[in-house]
């Protein structure tokens, strides 16, 4: 199983919230880069990324920050946030990301992610679902889409998405443990590979992930709270190819 500490941006910063609410909003490193070079250091092979204000109002202030860790990091980067449009996909694809996180724009506009697919194949691509009990919500997660997230899974793949990334919005920054329930449904719904987001708090939570056969999970607060040991959770993981 693949591991993806994450790095969320924002106005520059290094930040985490508690399940999605910008008014918990609290730095948690200085440096992107920096903190990248951490997640290398430990054994990852990827970072997850995402760009808060350009999941909330479409500004890419933080693109930078996000170039340094694409160009100088030695890690895939997983980059979601205010991919809206076929030119912000663009940029993000030829700025040398690993794999584009499409999240509000593949419920308002799928088309945008048939051209990610058609241009870029589905290795490049995911599909960010994020979801408040069972729910999609869109815009920086502040929107209810009023979509079943598993329903929306399926929509998803029949397009020809192969990768999802799976958010629960309650679990998220709790250090609560992941939404199992939710990942077991959606596993027996599609056949996509699964990025689980969201409450991954301990070495036991990577355990029971791998065991489940996910394909990667995201680590976040655990990192930066100290719950979990980068390193340790990438030999429980195995290979991260």
């Amino acid at each position: 199983m693949i591991l993806l500490p994450a790095i969320d941006m924002k106005d520059g910063r290094c930040v985490r919230l508690k399940k999605g609410d910008f008014d918990t909003v609290h730095q948690v490193a200085n440096s992107a880069l920096e903190t990248a070079h951490r997640f290398a250091d430990a054994g990852a092979a990827w970072v997850h990324m995402v760009d808060l204000d350009g999941a909330r109002d479409g500004t890419r202030k933080n693109f930078p920050f996000i170039y340094e860790v694409i160009q100088q990091s030695g890690l895939k980067v997983e980059l979601g946030g205010g991919i809206k449009t076929v030119p912000d996909l663009i940029t993000v694809v030829e700025s040398g990301v690993a794999r584009a996180v499409i999240g509000s724009a593949a419920v308002t506009h799928p088309e945008v992610v048939t051209y990610a697919l058609n241009q870029w194949g589905p290795d490049r691509v995911a599909v960010g679902i994020d979801c408040l009990n069972g729910k999609v919500r869109t815009a920086g997660w502040e929107e209810d889409a009023g979509l079943d997230a598993v329903a929306f899974a399926k929509q998803m793949e029949a397009l020809g998405v192969q990768t999802i990334v799976y958010t629960d919005i309650a679990t998220d920054g709790m250090l609560s443990g992941p939404s199992y329930d939710q990942l077991i449904a959606l596993q027996k719904a599609v056949s996509c590979r699964i990025v689980t987001s969201g409450g991954v708090t301990t070495l036991d939570d990577i355990k029971r992930l791998r065991d489940m056969g996910l394909y990667a999970a995201i680590i976040g607060k655990a990192y930066y709270a100290g719950t979990l040991d980068l390193a340790e959770a990438v030999k429980e993981a195995g290979p991260q190819c």
